[in-house]
């Protein structure tokens, strides 16, 4: 602060009148050379007092909305006029930036923030939060209601969400938006209600895009609970508790195991075994899920070279991975050392990419992995298909060797002729591409038989197996491995020539 002080001082606009003589000075007594660390000098003090300048003049911009919302409490508190805060976040910020670069990105969100203040009502106040986010703050509001709130919070998004011309093309975001109503809170006052808002709009980027979410105390209680499991994961992927389960896939064609799928499982002392719905909202997006990941390839590939070993040669393991892996520029090279470390060829990894990723035309760092990958010889699976909207044009744009037909196609498709239709359809349009098919989710042995019918490549479900831990999938393998070779020996004998 001294420092600072001093720095405010020699940097006054007054001060400015000596900066003629004082550079003359060291010219006339240490020449040219002299100036380099009179201009260095100067710079730094300049930084120093800007940067004082800021830590003691603005307070952080969640600070400002606290401050508005007390007011507004206070000054609703005699007329019976209420408040709320809404919290509006941004869907997919990362992906606007690698399509449309960073300037580009920051002249969408400015667009934004303009047609946001411009939509709001006198004595509303709108801030940019710290995380990127941003923060309405509702004038002290008379009759407002939770239905006012939701059809406020509608107007926003509608007008966040306008498209916007940017140079030769049209470009759109999309916002999820949290608030909470002050009545809603037991003892309301500006930090609460903020961070109430912040919980809604945390729920509500998880049911992105375009969700709109508000407060409730179940809420509070869910990110509590996710917090308590995010604090734990770390330590309990240490002690080894995250543990990769298996499913077999197999050829419809020949009936043979054709691959797993590795499933993370959490083995938690306490809540016993854990799925990934039950875990994967606590950590995603954040770089935990680049630890699950590695996780998961780490125990999938050495399961791979401990079957080999064991003279039960499974071709391939399929791995899960999130956005935000898949937007790691060293990805590829940590598969191709993995692969190496164990030994193993790359075609016998798979990595799965959600259909959800890739809608839209994704983003051009997840196309160049993807791309990298399926060059090294590792298959790449567009997992869950059906149910994120991708285009045919996103999907040929991307290095894709196969196709995972969600469950909600294959449920019935037996009995359902509509059902049968659209896995039709998919199958055709696979074959077009030159795309391999699997179907995922498969329960019983009328949904096996026809999805062999139609064309299905490979099927995976509880038909043939749950998801198994690790020491339970040799015993399965040779169990299956000995149903296998009878039922083919019992073809044999059926076959006499006339």
């Amino acid at each position: 602060m001294k420092i600072a002080r001093i720095a405010d001082r020699l940097y006054r606009p007054d001060s400015l009148l000596f900066l003629p003589p004082a550079l003359l000075a060291a010219v006339s007594f240490g020449g040219e050379i002299a100036l380099a660390p009179l201009a260095v000098a100067m710079l730094a003090g300049l930084v120093i007092r800007r940067r004082a300048h800021r830590a003691v003049h603005l307070p952080p911009a969640s600070d400002q909305v606290v401050a508005a919302l007390d007011a507004a409490l206070a000054e609703g508190a005699g007329s019976g006029a209420s408040t709320g805060c809404f919290v509006i976040q941004f869907d997919d910020a990362s992906d606007l930036c690698d399509r449309h670069g960073r300037i580009r990105q920051s002249e969408l969100l400015a667009s934004c923030i303009a047609r946001l203040r411009g939509s709001l009502r006198p004595g509303d106040r709108l801030y940019a939060l710290e995380d990127g986010s941003m923060a309405v703050v509702l004038g002290p509001t008379l009759r407002l209601d939770l239905e006012a709130m939701i059809t406020i919070a509608g107007r926003l998004q509608l007008v966040a969400q306008q498209p916007m011309p940017l140079c030769l093309e049209v470009a759109q975001v999309t916002c999820s938006i949290g608030f909470c109503h002050a009545r809603l809170l037991p003892a309301p006052d500006g930090k609460t209600v903020l961070e109430a808002a912040q919980i809604a709009a945390d729920e509500a980027g998880r049911n992105r895009p375009a969700a709109i979410r508000a407060y409730t105390s179940d809420l509070a209680g869910a990110r509590s609970a996710r917090d308590a499991l995010r604090a734990e994961f770390v330590s309990a992927v240490e002690a080894g508790q995250i543990r990769a389960h298996f499913q077999p896939q197999v050829s419809t064609d020949s009936g043979e195991v054709t691959g797993v799928e590795a499933l993370a499982r959490w083995h938690h002392p306490e809540r016993g075994t854990l799925a990934p719905g039950q875990f994967l909202p606590a950590i995603e997006g954040t770089e935990l899920m680049a630890q699950l990941g590695q996780v998961m390839i780490d125990q999938g590939l050495a399961a791979l070279a401990a079957w080999d070993a064991a003279g039960l040669r499974v071709p391939t393991v399929a791995v899960n991975l999130s956005p935000q892996e898949l937007r790691d520029p060293y990805l590829p090279d940590r598969l191709r050392w993995e692969l190496d470390r164990h030994d193993l060829a790359p075609s016998r990894l798979t990595i799965e990419v959600l259909e959800s990723v890739i809608a839209g035309g994704g983003d051009e760092a997840i196309a160049r992995n993807i791309a990298r990958i399926s060059d090294m010889g590792c298959g790449v699976d567009l997992d869950d298909f059906g149910t994120g909207n991708a285009s045919i044009t996103s999907i040929r744009r991307f290095a894709l060797g196969r196709l995972k037909i969600d469950r909600s196609f294959v449920r019935d498709v037996d009995t359902d002729r509509g059902q049968q239709r659209i896995v039709t359809a998919i199958l055709a349009m696979a074959e077009q591409l030159g795309l391999d098919t699997l179907a995922e989710g498969v329960e019983t042995a009328g949904e096996h038989a026809m999805l062999a019918q139609l064309g299905c490549a490979h099927v995976q479900g509880y038909v043939l197996a749950r998801p198994m831990p690790l020491d339970e999938v040799e015993g399965w393998l040779r169990q299956y491995r000995d149903r296998l070779s009878q039922a083919l020996r019992i073809g044999l004998r059926a076959e006499r020539p006339n």
